[in-house]
C-alpha cells in the first residue's frame, strides 16, 4: 500500500478531521550559501521534501522525496530539528485537516542532474541564501531561519 493510498483510506474513515502526519525535507546546501527550492504548483517556494510512507525512516523518506522532486541522490543527511505543534496546522482549500510533524535535514553530499518532477512543482533551483523568494512558504522559512541560526 502506498502513501496515497494509506491516506486516501484514512480520509474514508475520518473525512476531513485532523490528522498526524509525518514527513521530512532536506536543506540542500551548493557551496555554503546555495540553498536548493523548488516552486510548488501552488506558487509558492518549498525545500524538497514529503511526507513518510509506511514502513520507511524518515531518513528514507527525505533521500527519497528528493530523488523524486529533484533526480538528485542524497547522500549524508544530518538531522537539524523536528518541527511539530500548533504552529504546523494546516487546513488544505478542500477541508482537509492536519498537523505536520516534519524532520528536517541538511546536506551538501549530493549528485545527480537537476531534472524538475513537473507533478511535483514548477520550477527547482539554487538561490542565494541571503536572497530567498518573497513566497517562500512560512514553515520552509521557519526551517531555514532553525538552519541559519547553527551557521
Amino acid at each position: 500500500m502506498g502513501l496515497i493510498d494509506y491516506i486516501s483510506d484514512l480520509r474514508k474513515v475520518v473525512g476531513t478531521k485532523t490528522l498526524i502526519v509525518t514527513g521530512a525535507v532536506v536543506i540542500i546546501v551548493k557551496e555554503k550559501d546555495q540553498i536548493l527550492l523548488q516552486n510548488r504548483n501552488d506558487g509558492t517556494w518549498g525545500l524538497p521534501g514529503g511526507l513518510q510512507e509506511l514502513g520507511e525512516s524518515l531518513e528514507e523518506t527525505g533521500r527519497r522525496e528528493v530523488g523524486e522532486e529533484t533526480g538528485l541522490i542524497v547522500r549524508d543527511l544530518k538531522l537539524l530539528q523536528i518541527f511539530s505543534g500548533e504552529k504546523y496546522y494546516f487546513e488544505l482549500d478542500h477541508g482537509d485537516q492536519f498537523y505536520s510533524v516534519t524532520a528536517v535535514y541538511v546536506t551538501d553530499d549530493f549528485e545527480g542532474e537537476l531534472q524538475n518532477n513537473e507533478r511535483e512543482g514548477r520550477e527547482i533551483r539554487f538561490f542565494n541564501k541571503h536572497k530567498l523568494p518573497d513566497n517562500l512558504a512560512d514553515e520552509y522559512r521557519d526551517y531555514l531561519n532553525s538552519w541559519e541560526e547553527i551557521n
